[in-house]
Parts: C-alpha cells; sequence; structure tokens
C-alpha cells in the first residue's frame, strides 16, 4: 500500500468537517422543507415554532450521554452509529405538516441521534490532534456547518419548487449514508506512533503510558469529575457562551426564511445566491479564527487565555451590534449583510469558547463539551420556540409582521445576550488545564 503523504490526523479532521457540513445541510434543509410545506397550508407561527424546536428537545438528551458514550465506547464508533441512525429516520418519515405527532416524534429522533455528534467529535480530535493545532483543527471542523448550512440555503430552495419539499429528506438521507460509508472505511483509534511524543518514564502501565502519549485523553476507566466540572466557573464561561451562540444562531437559522418570507416580502427562490452568505461568512470567519488564535499562541503574542478572550469578546460584541441594526434594514441587502456580519463574528468568537474545552479539560474534552452543548441546545429550545410565541403574540395584538417594529424583540434578546456573555467569559474563563 502506497504510504500517506500527509499525517492520518488531518484525514481525522478532513471527515469531522464533512461530517458537521452534512449535519447543518440536514437542519437547514428540514427548515426550509418545512416552512414551504406549513405555509402552504396555513400553519400558525406558534405551531411552526414547536415543530422547529422539536428537534432540539432530543438533541438536549443526548449531549451528555453522548460525552458519556464518546468516553466510554470511543467516538469513532458513536458518530457511526448516530450517522446511521438519523440518515434512517430522514429516509423513511414523510414530511407531512397535518401529521403534527409524525413530525414531532421524528424530529425528536433526529435531534437524539444528532445529539451524539459534537461530543464524539471533540472526543476524537482531542485524540488525534495535538495542542499546538487545536484552534485551527476545531476552527475547521466546525465551519463545516457553516459552510453546510450555506449549501442547504443556496441548493434546497430551488429544490424544494421544482422537487417538492419531501425531496429535501431524500437528498440528506442519501448525504447522511454516504459520509457513514467513508467514516468506516477511513477513520481509525489514534496508533501511538501518530499522538504526540512526550517523555515516559520507562516503566509504566499500558493505561498511563496510552494516556500520556496523547496528553489529551483520560483512559476509559479513569472515573470521570462531574462534580468539579459541574461546579467549574471557567466550564461556566464556557457553558454561556455556548448558550448565547446558539440562541442567535439557531433563530436565524430557523427564522430568517420566516423572515424574509414575511417580514421583506421576498420569496427566498428570488434573492439568488446571497440567501447563503450569512452562512458562507460563518465559514470564513470561523477559519480565520483558528488561524489566528493558533497564530498568537504558537508566536507567544498571546498567553492561550488572553487569546481565547480576545477573539471571543470581538466576536460577540461586533455580532451583538449587527444583530440590532438588522432590523432597522427594510432591504434584503441590508438584512443579508447584518445577518453576515452577526454570523459571521460570532463564528470568529469560537476560536474562544468553542475551543476552551481542550484547554481546561484535554482528557474530558466530550464530557465538558456534552455539558457545554447541553446548554446550546437549551438555546434551540427557548430561542426557536420563544420566536414563534413572540411572533404569534404580535399577531394576536393586531401588529404588522412586516413592520420592522415587530421583530425588534426577537433580534434584540440575543444581541443582549451577547453582550452578556462576553462579559462572563471576560471574568471566568482561563486558557490553562484545570482538570488533569
Amino acid at each position: 500500500m502506497m504510504r500517506m503523504k500527509f499525517p492520518k490526523r488531518y484525514v481525522i479532521v478532513l471527515l469531522t468537517f464533512i461530517c458537521t457540513n452534512v449535519c447543518y445541510i440536514e437542519r437547514v434543509g428540514f427548515s426550509i422543507a418545512y416552512t414551504v410545506a406549513a405555509d402552504a397550508i396555513g400553519v400558525n407561527q406558534a405551531n411552526k415554532g414547536m415543530i422547529l424546536s422539536s428537534f432540539y428537545y432530543g438533541y438536549v438528551l443526548s449531549q451528555i450521554p453522548g460525552g458519556w458514550a464518546a468516553q466510554r465506547i470511543g467516538g469513532r464508533r458513536v458518530l457511526l452509529l448516530s450517522f446511521v441512525l438519523w440518515s434512517l429516520i430522514c429516509g423513511l418519515i414523510p414530511l407531512d405538516p397535518n401529521r403534527v405527532n409524525i413530525l414531532v416524534l421524528s424530529r425528536l429522533f433526529v435531534g437524539v441521534a444528532q445529539g451524539f455528534i459534537f461530543p464524539a467529535i471533540h472526543t476524537v480530535l482531542a485524540q488525534w490532534v495535538p495542542p499546538q493545532e487545536r484552534s485551527r483543527s476545531v476552527s475547521l471542523t466546525t465551519s463545516g456547518m457553516y459552510l453546510g448550512a450555506a449549501c442547504g440555503m443556496l441548493f434546497f430552495p430551488s429544490l424544494v419548487k421544482h422537487t417538492g419539499p419531501q425531496s429535501v429528506f431524500f437528498v440528506e438521507a442519501v448525504l447522511g449514508v454516504a459520509w457513514s460509508v467513508i467514516w468506516l472505511k477511513f477513520s481509525s483509534d489514534p496508533p501511538r506512533t501518530d499522538l504526540p511524543k512526550v517523555s515516559m518514564p520507562k516503566v509504566a502501565s499500558r493505561d498511563t503510558i496510552k494516556a500520556q502519549a496523547g496528553g489529551v485523553v483520560a483512559p476509559r476507566t479513569v472515573k470521570i469529575p462531574w462534580r468539579r466540572i459541574i461546579f467549574s466557573l471557567p466550564v461556566w464561561a464556557i457553558v454561556v457562551n455556548n448558550f448565547t451562540f446558539h440562541y442567535a444562531l439557531y433563530v436565524l437559522m430557523n427564522w430568517l426564511p420566516t423572515y424574509f418570507e414575511l417580514g421583506l416580502q421576498i420569496s427566498l427562490q428570488d434573492m439568488g445566491s446571497s440567501k447563503m452568505l450569512p452562512y458562507f461568512t460563518m465559514f470564513i470567519f470561523s477559519n480565520i479564527g483558528g488561524v489566528v488564535a493558533d497564530h498568537l499562541i504558537t508566536k507567544r503574542i498571546l498567553s492561550v487565555t488572553k487569546t481565547r478572550k480576545l477573539l471571543n469578546t470581538i466576536g460577540f460584541v461586533v455580532s451583538a451590534f449587527a444583530l440590532m441594526a438588522l432590523p432597522l434594514f427594510s432591504t434584503p441587502s441590508g438584512t443579508v449583510a447584518c445577518s453576515a456580519m452577526s454570523l459571521g463574528f460570532l463564528a470568529l468568537g469560537r476560536a474562544g469558547f468553542a475551543v476552551n474545552h481542550m484547554d481546561v479539560a484535554p482528557k474530558f474534552a466530550g464530557i465538558v463539551m456534552g455539558v457545554s452543548n447541553t446548554a446550546g441546545t437549551l438555546a434551540g429550545i427557548v430561542g426557536v420556540g420563544l420566536t414563534g410565541n413572540i411572533l404569534e403574540g404580535a399577531k394576536a395584538s393586531n401588529k404588522d409582521l412586516t413592520s420592522s417594529e415587530t421583530w425588534k424583540t426577537v433580534f434584540f434578546v440575543p444581541a443582549y445576550l451577547c453582550i452578556f456573555s462576553s462579559v462572563i467569559f471576560l471574568i471566568f474563563s482561563t486558557g490553562e488545564k484545570v482538570f488533569e
């Protein structure tokens, strides 16, 4: 067999990038397909919010179990099982807005399946990626989410228009199965020779050697320090920022199609490629943040702690002002520009809080990610559902959904959360290892 011309960890990072890409193609695809199908039969905004948020109820249930499962049976296996499960559900469930119970259950189970994915990814990356490559590796992997969302926004409206909403489910199932086959063929657990080298005593147990060789993953028999994790202020700084990031992301992801249709009176199909710009900006800024963070750290320009705080603060504060400006524009171009700036700088901020899991708890990155992403998923439940109720309440009060005043609350809530979260991260976060 030919020797690989680049390290295997690059293959793993690339595959996890494609993984997050496909996951967000699925999420955006459902939002677009369901919005079209629901609007066609006059489903009200509160019920739309309930269906769109049901995914996150399932997602929140499996975050911490996902971290535990990845720690115990391996992130590689957990990723494969979760992908196969949600792909099968997408391929088998019909998209019929009148069958509310079926839709709620299917989205709930898809959420449960996908909830295992990100804790598993962090466990895999913690095993494969050395500290000096963490920022750009995690940023590249997570940027797949935004490229997937951009691709979904670009292609699915036309697909729905020409072949119907159900076709989106078929495409998503095919992509999920295809990734599963590729992952099964090309992924592996890291051999000791691929891990960062460290000096070790000549006599050591097998588990000790394995833990020291990687320097990042605890042996599966090590007791997880749940109490210390739950009561750690640096962990809570990550949790708060994860909640805010996903509140803003999920509100825009699930409700921008409605804002364009109702608030601006323009169809997604008529917007061309501009509708993908916010997510493509996230893809670009996420990778810029990762490269800048690694450069600042490896060149010793700033400490890990100062680097995380700097990028997190810039990202969240700029995003907050962009969110406040968004409802002031009554044109699609202005709305797209503001949403692109908001989401782009949020993605830049991921080089702060999102990589911080591996800084504070490299041996338990999947577990901490599970705790953190539980908060992020709760943001989806709260934000998506609350937005539907805000709009339905405005409608009941005879307010015009085409007015920017009606939408101000929708966008100002995540803006205020961004400012609050950036302050919390500045005060309580650290780039030092907290859990040995």
